[in-house]
């Protein structure tokens, strides 16, 4: 699993014009599953399902 900053070089990602992430594939904004006990918080298409982390 890719983090959010490397998905955005790749340009597998992409901001719209609220700074919001979103896939470039579908071109859905990613949700947010954000675990109390990781580090990370995932984020994910719903559209496609792909998953990429997102550090603080």
């Amino acid at each position: 699993m890719k983090s959010t900053r490397k998905g955005l070089r790749a340009d597998e990602l992409h901001k719209d014009n609220y700074e919001r992430v979103a896939c470039s594939e579908c071109d859905e904004t990613l949700k947010k599953d954000d675990d109390d006990d990781e580090v990370y918080a995932v984020r994910t298409c719903p559209e496609c399902g792909q998953q990429w982390k997102e550090l603080p």
